[in-house]
């Protein structure tokens, strides 16, 4: 595997910008060293935990608990319609007790909390943790856990993912390496987006042979506090904790304005509407895809007079609400 191509820090630093060239992920090596909860993971995890308790309001958070033989990996069960671990609401606080009693273990519990929302959670923490973006509003999110294994996943939106305490291990994958990644069910996933079934740590390639394909394009970032990682959007990645307490902070944004539709929903409705029919269908539709989406360009709609194009024409606030309305309407028939 690969090593994720590294990028100069230089300041001042701004995002989006500072991605706008990468074509691939880019780990950026000591862009968050000066936030303070990361001098606090310098020093100690109990610094770490401490810090982070100086801005917890009180507010309940979601944590994933796992018995020490899943080896932290947060997973399916056995027949993949349940989960290895399960979920339960508590406060911020509990969760940190939880993992400093078992930070010496060699086996310990999997306490996790997930893509929690930095400002409803620990409001004042970004005032001294934060990075620079103009431009987009992203959706800033803190991870907490102890030694974890996240199965690779995409996401939608870019990604600027900050190491602020423990080590972290991504691995990568392109997005054309879908179909070697063997990827579980699309409507029960642990955490919402589709993952991968090939353990990373011992791949079964008599059940997954196309894996090592995938691995031969696979990138890897090893990080350590202070350190970054830029992911563009649909890319997959597999995610560990190394440490007995490892602390994350991640920008997701995407560069597009707010009023579009995400591309899953049209996932799920083709699954509804396209993919079970004929052979001979799916093919014109195929075609009738290619011609207004996938190969669109000027000429589609140069015919009709500009002031009767409606949605054929580039998608405004105005008429992503009348295409809104059109799919309520439908779907509710």
């Amino acid at each position: 595997m690969k090593h994720v191509p590294q990028i100069e820090v230089r300041r001042p630093i701004e995002f989006p910008d500072a991605v706008r060239d990468c074509s691939g992920p880019a780990l950026f090596r000591g862009l968050v060293a000066e936030w303070p909860l990361v001098g606090a993971a310098r020093r100690s995890n109990r610094a770490v935990d401490e810090y982070l308790r100086r801005f917890y309001n009180g507010s309940p958070v979601t944590v994933s608990v796992g018995e020490p033989d899943i080896k932290g990996r947060i997973f399916y069960d056995d027949t993949l319609t349940g989960f290895n671990f399960r979920t339960r609401r508590g406060r911020l606080d509990d969760v940190l007790d939880e993992i400093r009693a078992c930070e010496d273990s060699e086996s310990p519990p999997v306490h996790y909390i997930g893509s929690t929302t930095v400002d409803l959670v620990l409001p004042g923490l970004r005032a001294e943790n934060d990075l620079p973006f103009h431009g987009v509003d992203p959706s800033i999110r803190i991870w907490i856990g102890n030694r974890t294994r996240i199965a690779a996943h995409y996401d939608v939106p870019d990604n600027v993912a900050c190491v602020a305490a423990g080590r972290r291990r991504f691995t990568l994958f392109p997005p054309d390496q879908l179909e070697n990644l063997y990827v579980g069910p699309l409507d029960l996933t642990p955490a919402g987006q589709s993952i991968s079934l090939v353990d990373l740590h011992e791949p079964d390639f008599d059940r997954f042979p196309r894996f090592r394909e995938a691995l031969r394009h696979a990138q890897v970032a090893d990080m350590e506090p202070g350190d970054a990682l830029f992911i563009p959007g649909m890319w997959w990645h597999h995610v560990e904790g190394l440490d007995p307490l490892n602390v994350l902070v991640n920008y997701w944004w995407r560069d597009m304005p707010a009023y579009l539709g995400t591309p899953l929903d049209v996932l799920n409705h083709a699954l509804l509407s396209i993919r079970d029919l004929p052979v001979e269908q799916r093919e014109i539709w195929q075609g009738i895809f290619d011609h207004y989406i996938f190969k669109a360009d000027d000429t589609v709609a140069s015919h009709i007079p500009e002031h009767a194009r409606g949605v054929l024409a580039p998608i405004a606030d105005e008429s992503a609400r009348r295409l809104r309305a059109i799919l309520i309407r439908n779907l509710n028939r």
